[in-house]
């Protein structure tokens, strides 16, 4: 299983990083990223904890470990500097809290991230347009099939219209507890939900997660080895 997008007790999640990656490991992930929330104040603070946690999960068991962000309720004018910022700090996967129907987003915040240059995942994109859609296909932006409650509410909007524009999909599981984290089965449940036949959700749960990394610099072949699968 791939995730890329959880969160620890550096924003509001319950568990340290070191835990969630050892209970993902468990689960059966091969590859995650741990991507707590910020802004512009805690950006420093929270990228350099989860390099070094990342580093040692990675280099001693089975799993490829992220350190990553989900940029969060950021001004959408500012969402480019903060992604940008993110990278240079040492971030590997940088993804934007999209415009979820259950929460006041900022309107025009899905075009920033898809815009910015430097993010990777937009998360749970709400009903999300077919021209941001397109957008991030023509950006190579994966656009978020959620397994979190509420955010879950759009994912066959997402699907449709991220099939429409020719855009990439990813599930992932926002997880903030360790009953969020996902299982082989809930993955391809959440996939029919979203009304996916299997071909097509294979392609959302194993090809895109593995073309991702792929174009992030991760070796996908050496995943399942500790220490093997590098930047």
């Amino acid at each position: 299983m791939y995730d890329f997008h959880t969160h620890t007790f550096l924003s509001d999640g319950v568990l340290s990083p070191i835990e969630l990656i050892r209970r993902a490991l468990v689960r059966g992930y091969k590859a995650m990223a741990v991507t707590d929330h910020v802004g512009v104040g805690n950006l420093e603070y929270v990228i350099k904890t989860l390099i070094k946690d990342c580093a040692q999960a990675s280099e001693r068991w089975d799993i490829l470990a992220l350190p990553g962000v989900e940029i969060t309720h950021v001004p959408k004018d500012d969402i480019k500097m903060v992604a940008q910022a993110a990278k240079a700090l040492g971030a590997k996967l940088v993804a934007v809290h999209g415009e979820t129907i259950v929460e006041p987003v900022e309107p025009g915040t899905n075009e920033a991230a898809i815009r910015s240059g430097a993010v990777d995942i937009l998360a749970h994109p709400g009903l999300i347009s077919y021209d941001d859609a397109k957008l991030a296909a023509e950006n190579g932006v994966y656009l978020e099939v959620s397994a979190r409650k509420g955010h879950s509410l759009t994912n066959g909007h997402v699907v449709k219209t991220a099939r429409d524009a020719g855009a990439y999909t990813v599930l992932d599981s926002d997880a903030h507890e360790p009953e969020d984290l996902l299982t082989v089965e809930l993955t391809h449940k959440i996939a029919k939900g979203a009304g996916l036949n299997d071909e097509d959700a294979h392609v959302l749960l194993q090809v895109n997660p593995q073309n991702l990394l792929k174009r992030l610099g991760f070796d996908t072949v050496a995943l399942g080895k500790p220490g093997a699968a590098t930047h």
